[in-house]
């Protein structure tokens, strides 16, 4: 600083140990990464410095501290005008301490010093790039090149802070004692008839000492016995700290903000109250706006977010959408993970908390399944563009709370409304129904997470593990609805009447579908297969008398559902403008009434086609799901599972419960050609 040899002091006493105690600049006003403070802001955040430590370099993993980086704790905050900022008193201490005190001397006595200085790490809420508010101060640390203003000021008396007045007291104790030496060496050079008055001035200046000495040790006895008083009491306030945060309601991270304004404090019952109040107050408003922001976070976080954002950058996931913003430090691997939350240096398969590096709520399974989860919804969404959704369009998807057999109801209509004469009976009206059932299939497997692969560190063969699980759930849906139009050589599954899915027989006789031709796929045959689906009956009754009696449902295929082969064929038609030729037959068949052609991956029939009302409208085919439609990830592994013990590794299980119900023929329709 520029007035720095103006401000350096030393106290009187001059005494000098590996520990002192120094005036110091915690921040200033002004701008530091990004953020501009104001003077407003700083001088509102006094009382969150008061007990601050400082430690030697920033924090690593998710700023934790270690105890060998302590150097020190902070007090008596302040607003100094002169550096526009805030300084505190620093006393050195703990095993960073010695290293803290002499590179304070060093910087206070050399020129030019080098850019070595303290950055504070704060919490803050901002508005744009403006800080608004501090809310909590984390630590101070000493370290090379500062961001926002820190420094050290001068140094103080290392073994007890002295007041000005005492420092006053002590520079007239130095002045006297060398007033005696000088008196003393010039009654040793004097005459024996000027002896006696010397002496009477040197016992005179004597006393003064010993008077002087008397007060000074009477003043540290008092200060030690106001020191032992005040300890009393901040043990006291303590007691009364914990039982009003336990009882306040507050988040624990508004806890401990609260905590840091009174830890090692003498302070009022009312003025608790009232700082858990404005807590109150803070995180009402805090969860409506979602604002808290400082120099790591966008939001407040907690460690397991910080945790789940670093598993999910490690495996190649994508974030949960609250975590976007946040800026947390790489995992090397799976390696790293893994011996930082098990503990597990032996590789026993076990928790050991004694060599766990960080203290969380989260679990090495619970990251990994988490991210691997997200793993597969992505995958699923991006195979799903590629394709293998074309069941999600042409099917209904229905929700189960239990894994009972799904009864699929298909209610009728009412032929027509018969006159009631005036003052005469009702008479009941034919509903008809024909119940469809399927039983839910449980699939899955699992894949093993040897000790194995985490000592190799092969993180990236277990980023593929949800990938590949992705992949089989989709295909495996994929393949079911495609069945019910490929099994049973092409006519599908029995429905409930007794008739295949698909056939020929008119719907005027018992099980007859009329949902079967023969005929290759070409631009007249859409037509006449869109009039056979335009003309189904509605169902009145499944019954003699009944079959086929119904009004005809009246509408058109929406999906064209063709293999890979005949993709082009089937977009000539439905699209015309794809088609090449002058002549465009189904041009006038088609504008207004355009459908869409969906290709099933699992068709091998290079001539087989069908044709399907949208789900929206009347659902033929429902996919029913009892946990989701992706499949779910599970990971055990401890030391008391069977494969940890067996087999040392941790089980990936994928599990998927599925039915695929045709509960409708008349949406459906099949050309077997």
């Amino acid at each position: 600083m520029p007035d720095q040899e103006q401000r350096f002091s030393f106290s009187a006493t001059g005494l000098v140990n590996a520990l002192g105690k120094f005036e110091v600049i915690a921040m200033t006003v002004g701008k530091g990464n990004g953020w501009e403070f104001s003077e407003e802001c700083l001088r509102a955040s006094l009382d969150l410095w008061q007990g601050v430590e400082c430690f030697v370099d920033h924090g690593g993993w998710f700023g934790g501290r270690s105890v060998r980086d302590l150097g020190g704790v902070c007090d008596s905050p302040r607003w100094s005008d002169d550096d526009n900022g805030i300084m505190l008193d620093l006393q050195t201490l703990g095993p960073s301490g010695e290293l803290v005190s002499e590179l304070g001397r060093q910087l206070l006595a050399e020129e030019p010093a080098p850019k070595v200085g303290f950055s504070a790490d704060v919490m803050f809420t901002a508005k744009g790039r403006e800080v608004k508010n501090i809310l909590r101060v984390l630590d101070l640390s000493l370290v090379f090149n500062p961001a926002r203003g820190g420094a050290f000021v001068r140094a103080m008396n290392q073994l007890n802070p002295l007041s000005r007045e005492q420092t006053d007291q002590g520079n007239q104790f130095t002045e006297v004692n060398q007033m005696a030496e000088e008196t003393v060496n010039v009654s040793a050079t004097s005459n024996s008839g000027n002896g006696g008055s010397a002496a009477e001035r040197l016992q005179e200046d004597a006393a003064a000492i010993q008077d002087l000495q008397e007060q000074q040790a009477q003043q540290e006895r008092l200060a030690t016995e106001a020191e032992e008083a005040r300890q009393v009491r901040i043990q006291m306030c303590a007691y009364l700290l914990e039982s009003g945060l336990n009882a306040s309601s507050l988040p624990e991270p508004m806890r401990e903000h609260v905590r840091t304004q009174f830890e090692g404090q003498v302070f009022t019952a009312q003025e608790l109250n009232d700082a858990i109040d404005g807590a109150r107050g803070l995180v009402s408003s805090l969860q409506g706006s979602g604002s808290v922001q400082g120099p790591h976070i966008s939001n407040m976080y907690s460690t397991e977010d910080q945790l789940q954002a670093a598993v999910d950058d490690m495996l190649n996931a994508p974030r949960d959408e609250g975590n976007m913003g946040l800026d947390v430090a790489r995992l090397s691997g799976v390696k790293e993970l893994y011996m930082m939350m098990t503990g597990d240096r032996n590789l026993y398969g076990g928790y050991y908390p004694q060599h766990v590096q960080l203290a969380t709520t989260a679990d090495f399974t619970g990251l990994v399944k988490n991210a691997m989860n997200k793993i597969v919804a992505d995958t699923w969404a991006q195979l799903g563009a590629a394709g293998y959704d074309w069941w999600y369009r042409v099917t209904a998807q229905e929700h189960f709370e239990t894994l009972n057999t799904v009864t699929g109801i298909l209610v009728g209509t009412v032929g027509s409304l018969p006159s009631v004469a005036e003052g005469g009976e009702y008479t009941e009206l034919k509903v008809g129904d024909s119940p469809e059932t399927k039983d839910f299939t449980k699939y899955g497997g699992y894949i093993p997470l040897t000790l194995e692969l985490i000592d190799r560190d092969n993180t990236r063969k277990l980023a593929l593990y949800p990938r590949e699980l992705a992949k089989a759930g989709i295909r495996k849906v994929s393949s079911l609805v495609a069945a019910v139009f490929s099994g049973n050589a092409g006519v599908g599954p029995t429905m409930a009447d007794t008739g295949a899915l698909f056939n020929a027989t008119a719907v005027t006789t018992a099980g007859g579908h009329a949902n079967l031709l023969t005929t290759a796929l070409a631009a007249a045959e859409w037509e006449v297969v869109s009039t056979a689906v335009y003309s189904q009956p509605m169902l009145i009754a499944n019954a003699a008398g009944y079959y086929g009696t119904g009004d005809q449902m009246a509408l058109d295929p929406r999906f064209c559902l063709v293999p890979r082969e005949l993709r082009l064929t089937a977009m000539k038609i439905l699209y015309p403008a794809w088609e090449n030729l002058a002549d465009i037959s189904s041009e006038n068949l088609q504008r207004g009434q355009m459908g869409d052609v969906v290709v099933v991956p699992e068709w091998t029939d290079a001539t087989d086609w069908a044709a399907v009302i949208d789900p929206a409208l009347v659902p033929g085919i429902v996919v029913c799901e009892r946990f989701g439609l992706l499949p779910e990830i599970f990971i055990a592994g401890n030391e008391l599972s069977p494969a940890v013990f067996m087999n040392d590794e941790h089980r990936i299980k994928v599990r998927h419960f599925v039915a695929v119900l045709v509960q409708d023929f008349r949406p459906l329709h099949k050309s077997n050609v």
